[in-house]
């Protein structure tokens, strides 16, 4: 029990930030049409906690998470006013053959354990328990590839950051001080042309990754080039690299000849991630785009608020009054990428507003 006077506690956040796992389940869903659909899809937010207990308990050293996010179109209708100040609809981008496509999903569930068991059962739970309020659009299981690597054979998420700086990176503070403890996430499916890539030598893989294959050390600046992966994807503000929480996962079914990387990033503001597609799409500067482009196409792509495990704990059932007799609204068409100036505009990693 908090004392009389004492400073409120600050919000709980969902797992974003943990260790990585062996197995994970990507499950995008929409949100059925109808009221009873929305009573029930925010009737689950509270219901989410107590459900990962009961499938975690069967394995208590198998660290079962679940983090739920929720689209831009899904939050109007779900909660109204407030809204986060940066959740939006996932903007595409196109230059040349190059395509960053928006697609349907009005809630994630990112499901991680050490079994894969794990992850499917709370999975079945979740789906089970929403019932005929939602419908799913995109389920993929991703598994750990050897030492960390993804299926074109790199270690991946060697930057990602630890610690206090992973708490910068992942949730929102007084920036947008209604939604503190929430983070962003956006969502990518990348299907590889595998038989182009492995018809390339490893030196050449090795700078379009810009890392070395084998120990993982990044190249240096004299003999990578400008078009690296990892250096369209480094984002600085003010001389100080902004950092996101990647875990990428492999996928495939090999019978399909489907060989792919599930992309998901967190950060407390989108603006990190979406610079850093458009630097990979349209290039930095423009034309000098990321090569493994030539080799992956995303197939999919979505941008969710993370709300705090605080703010799903106190969604009730009922119908918010901002949106009570407003109907069914039809569904907003992707917002096309800003013309970017140069910065990021997020303030300080502390917290501070941006100007």
């Amino acid at each position: 029990m908090t004392a009389p006077g004492a400073p409120a506690l600050p919000p709980e956040p969902q797992s974003v930030v943990g260790a990585l796992t062996r197995s994970a389940i990507f499950l995008v869903a929409s949100v059925n049409p109808g009221s009873a659909s929305r009573s029930a899809v925010r009737s689950f937010c509270g219901d989410l906690p107590g459900l990962m207990r009961a499938v975690g308990f069967r394995d208590i050293e198998a660290n079962l998470s679940c983090v739920m996010g929720i689209g831009s179109e899904a939050w109007d209708r779900l909660f109204g006013q407030p809204k986060p100040k940066e959740l939006h609809p996932f903007r595409e981008i196109k230059a040349g053959p190059r395509h960053a496509v928006a697609t349907a999903g009005d809630l994630l569930f990112h499901i991680r354990a050490k079994r894969m068991d794990l992850c499917f059962e709370m999975a079945t739970q979740i789906m089970a328990a929403l019932g005929d309020a939602v419908t799913a659009v995109e389920e993929v299981h991703g598994f750990r590839y050897f030492d960390d690597r993804d299926l074109l054979g790199f270690v991946d998420g060697t930057e990602n950051p630890t610690a206090q700086a992973a708490t910068d990176a992942a949730y929102i503070g007084e920036e947008d001080p209604a939604f503190a403890g929430g983070s962003y996430v956006i969502t990518q499916k990348y299907l590889h042309d595998m038989a182009g890539w492995n018809a390339l030598s490893t030196e050449v893989q090795e700078r379009i990754i810009g890392r070395s294959k084998l120990t993982d050390i990044e190249l240096d600046d004299a003999t990578k080039p400008s078009y690296a992966h990892n250096a369209l994807t480094t984002i600085e503000e003010g001389g100080k690299e902004i950092k996101i929480i990647r875990d990428n996962m492999p996928f495939g079914r090999v019978g399909d000849k489907e060989f792919g990387t599930y992309f998901i990033g967190y950060s407390r503001s989108p603006r990190t991630i979406e610079q850093m597609l458009e630097n990979m799409f349209v290039g930095r500067p423009p034309g000098n785009y990321d090569r493994l482009l030539d080799f992956s196409v995303a197939r999919t792509g979505t941008l969710f608020f993370v709300p705090s495990a605080t703010f799903l704990d106190s969604v009730t059932n009922e119908e918010p009054a901002a949106i009570l007799d407003q109907g069914e609204a039809p569904a907003p068409q992707p917002s096309p990428a800003p013309r970017r100036t140069g910065s990021l505009h997020i303030g300080s990693l502390k917290g501070d507003p941006a100007s």
